[in-house]
């Protein structure tokens, strides 16, 4: 199983963010944070040729699921996407939940994941 899923779409990098975050508020995902990392580098005095956007997304009933189980999945939340562009392209994309909760061999758990992955994947496809 991929760690990474991503799919490039034709839009700016504002309108995939923007268009993103609407797809996800769909399903109950909020955004907790942001950070462009080509800013973030920049504000240190290095150059990053590319904008790179982490947004940390959670969906607040599924995260409480899972840490009652095991708080130990707290490592790995919330849930990692990025927008970016490489040679005049956007790509949207994330960390696989179903693979880093796999790490954890609680089979209970694969099946938030699998379900976390699949909305995050849906909201992707309906932001490209």
């Amino acid at each position: 199983m991929d760690i990474v899923f991503e799919k490039s779409t034709e839009k700016s990098l504002d309108e995939a963010i923007k268009s993103l975050k609407k797809n996800l508020k769909k399903d109950s995902f909020g955004v907790l944070w942001e950070l462009n990392f080509k800013d973030k580098l920049e504000e240190k005095g290095l150059e990053f040729e590319n904008d790179f956007v982490v947004l940390e997304v959670c969906n607040p009933k599924q995260a409480k699921e899972v840490l009652e189980k095991n708080i130990h999945i707290g490592y790995v939340l919330p849930c990692k996407m990025v927008v970016r562009r490489e040679d005049d392209k956007t790509y949207i994309g994330m960390t696989n939940p179903e693979t880093l909760i796999g790490l954890f061999d609680e089979e209970e758990l694969k099946e938030v994941a699998k379900g976390v992955a699949g909305t995050l994947k849906s909201a992707i496809e309906a932001s490209i």
